[in-house]
């Protein structure tokens, strides 16, 4: 099984999949990207790199059990994704007291507020291979839990069930 754990940036995705409990091996796709050069260029404005996702895609060929986390993973073949959702103020709080400047912290915080990842991700994967989580007001240990459920089958799919509109 290939599972993808996505959202916007500061929603928690590392904290949450650094507690999994599951025989998947974890991948954080930004490290691999980072480690493996797989990448075409620097976006000096945004300071981050350009991913290369078919070089990704060649690189996870033959990769199975596998849990990649990135707020790119949804854009990878994979049976599942589970999106990690954040209500915007806070999602602003916690980029900006990370260190993020503010113009950055802000356009993740719109682009939470128009469901831009999880849209994407019903796309791509359909609406039945898609679990939304609020993380919010839950703890890391918490979102694992919720990823584990969704992972074992013991969650129902769910997309559209976090309205964050009310921010813009």
């Amino acid at each position: 099984m290939r599972v993808a754990v996505t959202g916007t940036p500061g929603t928690g995705k590392t904290s949450a999949t650094d507690l999994l409990k599951t025989d998947l091996d974890v991948l954080h796709l930004n490290d691999l990207i980072e480690r493996e050069g797989l990448f075409t260029e620097v976006d000096e404005a945004r300071d981050s790199k350009v991913a290369d996702l078919e070089a990704v895609r060649d690189w996870l060929e033959g990769e199975d059990d596998v849990l990649v986390e990135s707020h790119l993973a949804h854009l990878l073949d994979v049976d599942r994704v589970v999106v990690l959702r954040c209500a915007p103020e806070e999602l602003e709080r916690r980029l900006t007291e990370r260190g993020e400047p503010a113009k950055k912290a802000e356009e993740n915080a719109e682009s939470e507020s128009l469901d831009v990842i999880l849209s994407e991700s019903v796309r791509i994967h359909g609406e039945g291979n898609i679990y939304e989580i609020d993380t919010t007001d839950r703890d890391p240990e918490a979102v694992a839990a919720a990823i584990e459920a969704a992972i074992s089958g013991d969650r129902d799919p769910s997309a559209g069930d976090v309205d964050f509109t009310d921010y813009l």
